[in-house]
Order: C-alpha cells, then sequence, then structure tokens
C-alpha cells in the first residue's frame, strides 16, 4: 500500500483551454513525478469548451465545471473531491479563485503576480496564514537546479559580501501594437484584467523575485521609469528600475517586452567581495563563478559537488539538457510534499513573496509617476 506522504494529491486546473500558454504547463508539470492526479477543473469560459478540454485530458468530463463556485460546491460532496486547486488564469481572477478555495479547505497554488492589487495580495496573504493550508506561487524559475544552486553558494558565502545584483529580462513579443486576435498579449495590456503593471507585473516580478531569492537581500529603495514604447498603450512595456537592497548594496532591474528579436533573455548576476556568478535563462543548467584571477568555473546541474537542494531538484544525468516544464514540475513537487507532510516548502515562494511583489509594482509604479526614489514600503503616518 502506498505510504499517506507519497499518495497523489487530487487537484483542479483553472484555466488551460484551447489558446492557452501556461495552463498546459500546469497540467504537465504537475503529474510529471506523480504527485498529482488531474481529476477537476475550469479549463474554459464556457462549460462546453472545458468539457472539451477535459476529454483530452483524460479528465471526466462531468467534473469538467462551469465556473469555481459550481466546482468547490460539487466537490465537497465528494469522497474522492478535489484536494487541491492550480490557479492558471488572467490576473483579475486570482484573488477571488484564491479565496474561495481556502475557505473551501483546499490547497493552492497559483501564477504570479498572486493578485492584481497590493490590497488584495494583503488580504490574501491574512487568509493564507490563518487557512493553515499549503500556498504556492509559480515563480518557476526558482525551480531549476542551479538557481538553487546559486542560492545555497551566496548564502554559503562562496562570494563573500555582496557587493552588486543585476538582473534583466528582456522580450520581444509586444514590440508592436496589438488587437484583440492576441489573447494572450490582450490582457496582459488591459488594466481591468492585468492590473496596474504591464510588463513590470508579467515579468518584472519574476525578476524582482529571483534577485531577492538568490540573493537572499531584500528591497529597501527603488527609483524606477516604466515607459510605454509602443504608442497607445495604457501599461508600461518596458522597466528599468534602480534598487538599494539591504546593507546598502546596489541593483539594477531591466525587463522588457517591446525589444524586438528577444527571445526570454532573462538573466542573473550577482557580485560579491571575492567572486561573482552568473546565471542565464539560454543555459539553465550552467552555473558561472566568476574570480578576480580571470579564471571561470562552469557548474554543471547534476554534478555530484553540488548542493542537496540542487541535487534534489535534478532529474537527468549531468550532461543532460533539462527545462522550462522540470523546472515547474519541481515547484508541484515540493508543494504536493508540503500538502502531505505538513511542512514548510523551502525553496518554493509563497504568500510573503506574492506579497512583496505587489508591494514592488505598487512602489515601483509611484516612483515612476512621482520621478524619484521611494522606500519600498510606503511610510505612513
Amino acid at each position: 500500500m502506498m505510504p499517506a506522504a507519497q499518495r497523489p494529491v487530487r487537484l483542479a486546473l483553472l484555466g488551460g483551454g484551447r489558446g492557452s500558454f501556461i495552463g498546459a504547463v500546469h497540467q504537465a508539470a504537475a503529474q510529471r513525478d506523480n504527485r498529482f492526479d488531474l481529476v477537476a477543473g475550469v479549463f474554459s469560459r464556457t462549460l462546453e469548451k472545458s468539457r472539451e478540454q477535459a476529454f483530452l485530458w483524460g479528465v471526466d468530463p462531468e467534473r469538467a465545471y462551469a465556473s469555481h463556485e459550481d466546482m468547490f460546491r460539487a466537490e465537497a460532496g465528494r469522497e474522492d473531491g478535489i484536494e487541491a486547486v492550480a490557479i492558471a488564469t488572467p490576473n483579475d481572477s486570482h484573488f477571488p479563485i484564491a479565496r474561495a478555495a481556502l475557505d473551501a479547505g483546499l490547497h493552492v497554488i497559483c501564477d504570479k503576480p498572486m493578485t492584481a492589487t497590493l490590497e488584495q495580495a494583503r488580504q490574501l496573504a491574512t487568509q493564507v496564514e490563518a487557512a493553515g493550508r499549503a500556498f504556492a506561487l509559480t515563480y518557476t524559475y526558482t525551480g531549476y537546479p542551479m538557481i538553487r544552486e546559486a542560492r545555497a553558494r551566496v548564502a554559503a558565502g562562496v562570494l563573500g559580501a555582496v557587493r552588486k545584483v543585476v538582473v534583466e529580462y528582456p522580450q520581444g513579443w509586444l514590440w508592436q501594437p496589438t488587437d484583440e486576435s492576441n489573447v494572450q498579449a490582450a490582457w496582459r495590456i488591459d488594466p481591468e484584467r492585468a492590473g496596474k503593471g504591464g510588463c513590470i507585473g508579467d515579468i518584472g516580478v519574476h525578476a524582482f523575485q529571483l534577485l531577492e531569492h538568490v540573493s537572499g537581500l531584500r528591497v529597501e529603495e527603488l527609483c524606477a521609469d516604466l515607459p510605454r514604447l509602443v504608442p497607445g498603450r495604457t501599461l508600461d512595456d518596458d522597466c528599468n528600475v534602480l534598487l538599494r537592497l539591504e546593507g546598502g548594496v546596489p541593483g539594477v532591474l531591466i525587463a522588457s517586452q517591446a525589444c524586438p528579436g528577444e527571445r526570454n533573455g532573462l538573466r542573473l548576476r550577482i557580485y560579491g567581495e571575492r567572486a561573482s556568478l552568473e546565471w542565464s535563462h539560454a543555459a539553465p543548467g550552467e552555473l558561472r563563478i566568476l574570480t578576480p584571477d580571470d579564471r571561470v568555473e562552469i557548474v554543471f546541474a547534476g554534478a555530484a559537488s553540488l548542493s542537496p537542494t540542487s541535487l534534489a531538484a535534478t532529474r537527468l544525468p549531468v550532461g543532460h539538457p533539462e527545462g522550462f516544464v522540470e523546472a515547474f514540475a519541481n515547484i508541484y513537487t515540493d508543494f504536493a510534499q508540503a500538502i502531505r507532510t505538513g511542512a514548510p516548502a523551502t525553496e518554493v515562494p509563497g504568500a510573503d513573496e506574492g506579497l512583496r511583489s505587489l508591494e514592488f509594482i505598487e512602489r515601483a509604479i509611484a516612483s515612476d509617476a512621482e520621478r524619484r526614489w521611494l522606500p519600498f514600503v510606503e511610510k505612513t503616518a
């Protein structure tokens, strides 16, 4: 008989229907290690389309629902009802779905940003703390073995004291005006659905979270410039942010979705007093350690000398490439472990990091409007 800690978690997915990008990644990642059974969902905006997607994924079409309210009500009455939900819908729906799921006693894993507004994030963080349920955010890049290795090396003092952090995330897919026919673009440039932030809310928060997660330092001040490079845009499509981290450490964050020819150019560099490190999404299985004597050490995923957290997230023998879905699956597997054991998933971003991401968006927008440096947390009288 399978031990209780290893029993797959019964999961429902919200989103992921035809035309979705990230929903299919959630579906693949959740089932990659047999830690979840996808048994129900609200896969699309109509019941007919939701049932069509259920059939394609091997889910009983009778457990495809028209709304999250219908699903939570129906599943609560089943002996084999869902235990957790994955939220892969546009930003404006994250808060009501997550809140209702927690009220229903369910565990929650959600796309970033956690909510569409800072006030919603504060309310949800409070609810997560009170609910006693596992809550995770899919900041995907934290699932890569070499990001976990980078974090471990910084924490172990391999670089010495951190002196500067630089993170950049250029994309080019929104370099020209878009219309409603581009479903993925349409909601991301609509403040009613995306929230106050455009590029900064979509990929800027990835860069921000990664910077704090690996460096172990929190941002204390920032000065942001958030232009609209494409004429007619309501939300920012380009981000340029100067940062001051704990201890006065300077940082630079650059993100853009309007750079023609760029694909998914996430890159992180941390400069210390003794050495520096560099990680690039173009070669996610490598970590480069740079030293003052002109030596460059290239560390590869899967090497026996790596940290336990890195090795635990490595799936293939050294020299074999691992990718985006595998990183996503590491987050899901850690989430399942947290559900079954009740122990915190220390490598998986949670509500605290979700709240900080919304604070980052809010303060960067305020800094851009006022054209000056601002403290990260708004001061109250």
